[in-house]
């Protein structure tokens, strides 16, 4: 299993029946796929969409019914669209259950940085401000680290994309969670020790007396 597969499996068992979600660009649309028997979730996109799901069979993409990225996507019955006015109504409103977003750098208070790269022309955050303010649980899906550098810090140094601490963060080696004390190791991923996730971060983590394995979808 690639490390992607192995983290969009493990945010995808965070969803709960009847949510309101929003997926990232990029790896958190993953999460769509493996969602668990007998959960449906109702999927949110930026642009206006409630109820868009990935594209049942090649071929069928229209110009017209796309993500917030420009990916295509269709529709499931009883599906809503509506401007972009509306749709960030819903963000800012506090009425998204979940937003699944990517991360450059998560630091030691849960502040996450994830639209800005350096060295490269960027559009803007995007809806990234107002998802992770408005929505009522925040993950973060992605890699630990970057070229072998650790993106978990005691300290972000690229702008931050909210000041508010985000709920849950999933890698391919672990599960976090940010709270008023600090970063817990919730969980280790399958075959990964606390040490080589300690190693893999360079913000200091709290350490439960016992760590389980990462539950896959």
């Amino acid at each position: 299993m690639d490390e992607k597969t192995l983290i969009a499996k493990r945010v995808a068992l965070e969803l709960v029946d009847g949510n309101l979600v929003n997926l990232g660009i990029g790896l958190p649309t993953m999460v769509a796929t493996f969602l668990p028997a007998g959960i449906k979730v109702f999927f949110q996109s930026e642009n206006g969409l409630i109820g868009l799901q990935p594209l049942p069979e090649p071929g069928t993409a229209s110009e017209s019914l796309t993500d917030a990225g420009g990916s295509p996507v269709s529709f499931i019955p009883g599906a809503a669209a509506f401007d972009s006015v509306a749709s960030f109504g819903f963000i800012r409103g506090g009425h998204l259950d979940v937003t699944v977003l990517g991360g450059l750098q998560v630091d030691e208070g849960g502040q996450l940085a994830n639209w800005m790269v350096p060295g490269k022309m960027v559009p803007g955050m995007g809806g990234a401000m107002d998802l992770v303010t408005g929505a009522k649980k925040v993950i973060v899906a992605m890699t630990h680290t970057a070229k072998g550098a650790p993106k978990i810090l005691k300290k972000c140094d690229l702008p931050l994309t909210s000041v508010r601490r985000v709920s849950l963060i999933v890698t391919e080696m672990a599960v976090i969670e940010p709270t008023a004390e600090g970063l817990v190791l919730r969980e280790t991923a399958p075959g990964v020790t606390v040490a080589e996730v300690v190693a893999a971060t360079q913000a200091t983590l709290i350490i439960p007396d016992h760590v389980p394995e990462m539950a896959i979808a």
